[in-house]
């Protein structure tokens, strides 16, 4: 059986890089507030654990993104499959990742793509040449490389 997994990022503000993997990715944010209510509700977790954006419920320190045709549970908003999650830590970003995203465009789309993804708040770092196969590495909004194929 194969294990279940989502990938999970550490950032200083979690709902900006959610923001920004959702349009690379053309993912969704996801959305917990019936969760959240409830848990409040309940008295499970307390206000200085949530905020509201766009008019919902989040957790102050974090958010996730899923694939928006994979299933979801709707209680809970959470993807089933392909979540990435971009949780809150103190403190910054002080080497190169040992893990990275390959975003393959392909080669007629990649200049766009680039582009697109600067206007967003991504910077690009270096041309990459493996062979025949070619590559741009980007940084997101906090520094998180990637790559662009």
């Amino acid at each position: 059986m194969a294990v279940k997994y989502k990938l999970a990022f550490d950032a200083e503000d979690p709902h900006r890089l959610a923001a920004f993997w959702a349009e690379a990715l053309g993912y969704v944010v996801e959305d917990h507030s019936t969760m959240i209510r409830d848990l409040l509700d309940g008295g499970v977790v307390g206000d200085a654990d949530v905020t509201t954006m766009d008019g919902r419920l989040r957790w102050r320190a974090a958010s996730a993104i899923r694939d928006p045709a994979a299933p979801v549970d709707e209680y809970s908003g959470m993807g089933q499959e392909g979540r990435v999650l971009f949780q809150a830590v103190t403190e910054a970003k002080t080497a190169k990742n040992r893990v990275h995203l390959d975003l393959h465009v392909g080669e007629e789309q990649r200049a766009e793509v680039i582009e697109r993804l600067s206007r967003l708040g991504a910077r690009t770092l270096w041309d990459g040449r493996l062979g025949p196969r070619t590559w741009v590495t980007m940084a997101d909004p906090e520094g998180n490389e990637f790559c662009v194929a």
